[in-house]
């Protein structure tokens, strides 16, 4: 698929769109604001929504499947409701 538009000649315009449209929507705490942070946002959604490691890979258009693997971190609440209770005190 080709982009309908000329690509920028450097990566500083797409962080800086990305920066402002961040603190446009009073995103804070985040160690940067760049573009992947939604490329993330996104994969963790659709992770979390029950799509495949495979169908990210493929609409984020990753060429290998270790690359995809980086957005199938799952947060503490997940974990938690994965995690069996121990059933044993702390010893």
């Amino acid at each position: 698929m080709e982009t309908p538009r000329t690509p920028f000649r450097s990566s500083t315009p797409v962080i800086l769109i990305a920066r402002r449209a961040l603190e446009r929507a009073g995103v804070s705490g985040l160690r940067s604001h760049h573009a992947h942070v939604f490329r993330h946002s996104l994969a963790t959604t659709a992770i979390r929504s029950g799509a495949t490691l495979a169908e990210i890979g493929q609409l984020l258009r990753h060429r290998e499947p270790d690359t995809t693997r980086i957005y199938a971190k799952l947060d503490i609440e997940t974990l938690r409701s994965l995690s069996r209770p121990w059933g044993g005190a702390a010893q």
